[in-house]
């Protein structure tokens, strides 16, 4: 289920309460949420995942991305977390971990980070820049 993107970042489908042990077991200190509340029914909602996450002394933030697309402040988000997770692993989720890549993508390539090689990590863990690929060109300056 938690797919490794790096060897401090996870990334998953929706979470369930349960998850939460099993990710700090793996080292997880930090959960981003990249799924908004009640996208299909039946979803675990952010603030029952939070509370886990809390009660198992790993920090959380939500930085919902619908499919509308993504914002400077999401960027800021996913960003703060990455610091905030220390050097801790990060677990990231939304519907099928696809957001949460691709907005560590984004995030990345606006730190600077070789997009090349972000592209081939992300491949690595099954999933495709592509569709962010012209947005990670403009945050880097287009080089």
């Amino acid at each position: 289920m938690f797919r490794p993107l790096t060897d401090r970042i996870l990334v998953s489908p929706q979470i369930a309460v349960e998850d939460v042990a099993r990710a700090k077991d793996l080292g997880v200190t930090f959960i981003i949420n990249n799924r908004p509340d009640d996208e299909e029914p039946g979803q675990v909602n952010g603030a029952t995942i939070e509370a886990a996450a809390k009660d198992a002394g790993i920090g959380y933030a939500a930085v919902p991305v619908s499919h509308g697309g993504f914002a400077p402040w999401q960027l800021d988000g996913m960003a703060d977390a990455l610091a905030n997770a220390g050097d801790g692993t990060l677990l990231a989720y939304c519907r099928s971990g696809t957001r949460s890549t691709l907005l560590w993508a984004l995030t990345r390539a606006r730190a600077g980070d070789d997009r090349d090689a972000l592209a081939e990590t992300a491949a690595a863990a099954g999933y495709d820049l592509a569709p962010v690929r012209q947005i990670m060109d403009a945050l880097a300056g287009g080089a």
